[in-house]
C-alpha cells in the first residue's frame, strides 16, 4: 500500500508520517530529504521544480513492486502531484490512501512554523509568509483528513490509524 501525506509546512504531517512508517515498518520517502540531498550535490541548479517528486515516485514504485508498504511525506500541493502518486500505486497494483494533514487553528499553525527546527542538515524551512503564499490547491478526490489543531501527536495518530483501518485496501494496516 502507498500512503501519501500532504499538507502545508508546519501542520504535523512529517510527525504523523514517521510514526506510521515506523509502526508499519514501511519505506519512508520524504520529499524534503530527497530535495536537500539533490541540492547538496550542487548538480541541480536553481529551482528544484518536480525533480524530488519524480525521484520519490520512482522509489515508491520500486518498493511497491517488492511488496513493501510505502509512506510518502510531501506538501503534495497540487492535483498533478496527487494524481502522480495515485498513478505510481496503480502501476504496481497497490492500494493508495491519501492523507491531508491540516491545522485549522491559524495561530497554532503559525507558532509551529515559527518555532520548528530543521531536522535535515542544510534545509531552510519556509517562514510563515512563505507558507501563506504557497500554492495549495483543494483536493479533488477522496482522502483522509486529519486536523492536528489542539491535539498532540498521539491523539492525531490514533485518529489516523482508525481512518486507515477503514480505508479500502488497508489490509494489514494497524
Amino acid at each position: 500500500m502507498l500512503i501519501v501525506f500532504g499538507g502545508l509546512p508546519g501542520v504535523g504531517k512529517t510527525t504523523l508520517a514517521r510514526l506510521l512508517a515506523a509502526e508499519l515498518r514501511a519505506v519512508f520517502l520524504r520529499i524534503d530529504a530527497i530535495e536537500q540531498a539533490l541540492r547538496d550535490t550542487r548538480r541541480v541548479p536553481g529551482d528544484m521544480a518536480d525533480t524530488g517528486y519524480r525521484a520519490a515516485y520512482a522509489l515508491a514504485r520500486e518498493n511497491l513492486r517488492l511488496g513493501l508498504d510505502v509512506v510518502a511525506d510531501s506538501v503534495n500541493p497540487i492535483g498533478l502531484t496527487r494524481r502522480a502518486w495515485r498513478a505510481a500505486a496503480r502501476a504496481e497494483g497497490a492500494a493508495c490512501a491519501e492523507v491531508e494533514v491540516v491545522c485549522s487553528d491559524l495561530a497554532e499553525h503559525r507558532r509551529r512554523v515559527e518555532m520548528r527546527q530543521p531536522d535535515i542538515p542544510g534545509l531552510i524551512p519556509p517562514d510563515w509568509r512563505q507558507v501563506l503564499a504557497r500554492t495549495y490547491e483543494p483536493w479533488d478526490g477522496p482522502r483522509i483528513r486529519i486536523d492536528t489543531a489542539g491535539r498532540d501527536a498521539a491523539q492525531a495518530f490514533a485518529e489516523l490509524r482508525r481512518a486507515l483501518r477503514a480505508h479500502p485496501g488497508a489490509g494489514d494496516t494497524p
